[in-house]
């Protein structure tokens, strides 16, 4: 390793780098018993272009910002619920009571891509034209504000124009469901 007074040069430290990353394996047990271990809730995110309407349970969720207020969420990339949230730049995030697992399950199943998903639950439209659950807890309306494509899931940051608080209570979450999403 080169030193110039006790300091690493740049080339060196990206050598080392790239030496030390090549030598990693990645543990596939380690790292799906880790990345389950990290705390989701879960949610109804709805979308709407022109009368098409669709849901799906999202859990990958998460606050990104106070000011303006951000909601950062990752979606499958191949999904319907994907290209409209793309064509439209919008969607809305429902936050479901704890008591609503089997209305979480009606979303994780196959349905029609457009329409209908929201048979299994009344909803109302939001300010912005995005379905509002009204037996959940409330629901945010969002403008997309930013995109990062890398992986099977897209991320997509929301600034929240809009929020609905419908009742107090404690929100749904993946750890008391038994069920298991990541890794």
């Amino acid at each position: 390793m080169a030193r110039a007074g006790g300091v690493i040069s740049l080339e060196s430290l990206q050598d080392r780098t790239a030496r030390i990353m090549t030598d990693v394996s990645l543990d596939a047990a380690a790292k799906k018993t880790l990345l389950r271990k990290i705390p989701h809730g879960l949610f109804i995110c709805g979308v709407a272009e022109a009368e098409e309407v669709n849901g799906f349970t999202a859990s990958w969720v998460t606050q990104g910002s106070f000011e303006p207020p951000l909601v950062v969420m990752a979606v499958r990339a191949d999904s319907t619920s994907n290209g409209m949230i793309r064509r439209t730049g919008r969607f809305s995030l429902n936050v479901l009571r704890a008591d609503q697992k089997d209305l979480a399950a009606v979303f994780f199943k196959p349905q029609a891509a457009v329409g209908g998903r929201f048979d299994a639950a009344p909803f109302r439209l939001g300010p912005l034209g995005l379905p509002i659950l009204e037996d959940g807890l409330g629901g945010v309306e969002c403008e997309l504000v930013g995109t990062i494509d890398h992986g099977d899931h897209t991320v997509f940051v929301g600034e929240v124009k809009s929020a609905t608080l419908l009742r107090e209570g404690d929100a749904l979450e993946l750890a008391g469901t038994g069920w298991q999403y990541g890794g």
